[in-house]
């Protein structure tokens, strides 16, 4: 009989849980709303109560206590959620179901899901960024999701500002990061409250969030090195902005080091909204002990 393989994508909207088979073809999937752990977490269990799985991979949005040494270890921690924070994910889960888990973010999810099936498939390293409401990166090198007494929150490195942006930043504890300059609510706010969507594609508002996002670029290349640069998220299906980016990377790198083609170096998400559940269960399987 195959073994089956569970997965969790939870997000700040919505938690999806999935089953797959021995081959990752998932056998069933659902959507759940994100509202408060008493409800969401009952419709979890519930659903994977009629599965047998072996493994349930987790990729959870944050931040999150990814430190095996920690005593919040699997918790959900700071988030501004309401009713999520130092919420004990992965124990809730083990008091369940006991089989064995892959925790991580969901941001590290994707990534992964996108370096073996998706942009980066054929690769050892790639970086994940998905700008929308928020700017989250997940990194994986050498096949390994990084993480160390925290996880990556590449949407809070500080930036240097472009010369004609005045925009104080939409990030309470930073200001002027790149989520603070660069997600959607910053767009926005430098519009005058203009939806991102709705704004010109050739208006001067994506020549700054291209500078922004290129030099976001320039750190991961220059710390990390990765194979790829993988832009998911609702602004990043903004086509106009990738030459935009590849462009402003260019000038801001200044040929400081070599890196592969561009137009196969920063690309978009290949996976799509699957991404992530398709990390999750890549985890699940390779967690599994039994």
């Amino acid at each position: 009989m195959s073994k089956l393989y569970g997965a969790i994508e939870a997000g700040g909207t919505k938690f999806v849980c999935a089953v797959a088979d021995e081959d990752l073809n998932i056998l069933e999937r659902v959507s759940i709303p994100t509202t408060v752990p008493e409800e969401t977490m009952a419709d979890v269990f519930k659903f994977f109560e009629k599965h047998d799985v072996v493994s349930i991979g987790i990729a959870s949005f944050g931040p999150i206590d990814v430190n095996r040494k920690s005593k919040t270890y699997g918790y959900i921690t700071n988030t501004p959620k309401p009713g999520w924070k130092d919420y004990d994910f992965l124990g809730e889960m083990k008091k369940r179901f006991d089989v064995d888990y892959a925790w991580t973010t969901d941001v590290n999810g994707a990534a992964y899901g996108e370096l073996k099936r998706g942009a980066a498939k054929g690769k050892d390293s790639c970086v994940y960024l998905t700008v929308g409401t928020g700017i989250g990166g997940g990194v994986v090198i050498n096949g390994k999701v990084i993480e160390g007494y925290g996880h990556p929150e590449i949407g809070h490195i500080v930036m240097r500002r472009h010369p004609e942006d005045h925009y104080e930043g939409h990030c309470p504890f930073h200001h002027d990061c790149l989520e603070g300059l660069a997600a959607g609510p910053a767009i926005e706010a430098r519009q005058g409250g203009i939806k991102a969507y709705e704004i010109p594609k050739d208006d001067k508002a994506w020549e700054i969030v291209a500078y922004y996002l290129a030099q976001a670029c320039v750190d991961l290349t220059l710390t990390l090195s990765p194979e790829k640069i993988i832009f998911g998220g609702g602004v990043s299906k903004q086509e106009q902005l990738f030459p935009m980016i590849r462009e402003s990377f260019a000038k801001q790198l200044n040929d400081y080091v070599q890196t592969p083609e561009l137009d196969d170096y920063i690309v978009h998400v290949d996976l799509g909204d699957d991404a992530g559940i398709t990390g999750c269960l890549l985890l699940a399987k390779e967690a599994e002990t039994k």
